[in-house]
């Protein structure tokens, strides 16, 4: 290895891969060492093995810059997104150079990497995260107005981008809970001021499959990486407090 401090130090790695084949319905950890510069991103490092070592890992990720969320993963047991995660950071913040890497277990996987998205969004559509109903806006004003003292709070809530980590990471059983991003829709729509069907909303947030069913770990804010604290919006939930929000 290079110098400890030199801008291009390289670390020597080991990737222990959890991979499935879909045709022999096999499951297997599969280790892959190589050599990464400091600043190189985990999806890098899954390009490399496809180049250098191994084209047949299969993995996902469309945007690579933080906003699709499609190349989510668990590496050493945290949910994460691959494109953000840097060399030098994941040895500092794990302390080893050796990472064990699995498929999120929102859903069954496809092959190696890859989940069925399909599956995990099925929990999304059943809340409905678009408008249901639209209001129409105050008379002579061509905008929904939203309080300078909400604003902030708002805009924050519509910050996820569905890559599922928080519902990796959250200890409520996937059966029984919606999950904490379908919450944060729907909570979103409540809180939307051009939303009118807030009953709706409020039917699905509190069924039985709803914000009771959250065990208020906070494994959600924990690792979300837009930092959103979905745990916060999921409290205000329970206590009856979003529709003071908007």
């Amino acid at each position: 290895m290079s110098n400890e401090n030199s801008h291009s130090q390289v670390y020597k790695l080991t990737l222990k891969i959890k991979r499935y084949d879909p045709e022999e319905k096999r499951s297997w950890v599969q280790a892959y060492n190589l050599e990464a510069g400091r600043i190189l991103r985990f999806v890098d490092l899954f390009r490399q093995i496809n180049d250098e070592q191994d084209p047949t890992l299969a993995w996902n990720s469309s945007c690579e810059h933080g906003q699709c969320g499609t190349c989510s993963v668990k590496v050493n047991g945290k949910p994460l997104l691959a494109c953000e995660l840097l060399v030098e950071n994941a040895v500092q913040y794990f302390q080893t150079r050796t990472f064990t890497i699995e498929p999120l277990n929102v859903a069954p996987a496809v092959r190696d990497l890859v989940v069925d998205l399909a599956a995990a969004y099925e929990r999304i559509d059943r809340v409905q995260p678009y408008i249901i109903q639209p209001g129409s806006p105050p008379s002579e004003q061509d905008a929904y107005p939203i309080m300078p003292q909400s604003l902030d709070h708002y805009v924050n809530a519509t910050r996820c981008i569905n890559c599922f980590c928080c519902a990796s990471a959250c200890i409520s059983s996937h059966n029984s809970f919606l999950g904490p991003n379908a919450m944060l829709a729907t909570i979103v729509r409540v809180m939307d001021p051009r939303e009118q069907e807030k009953a709706k909303r409020l039917k699905i947030l509190y069924s039985e499959q709803g914000v009771y069913r959250c065990h208020s770990s906070r494994a959600c804010s924990f690792v979300c990486p837009k930092e959103i604290d979905v745990a916060h919006f999921i409290a205000l939930a329970k206590e009856g407090r979003i529709l003071n929000k908007s």
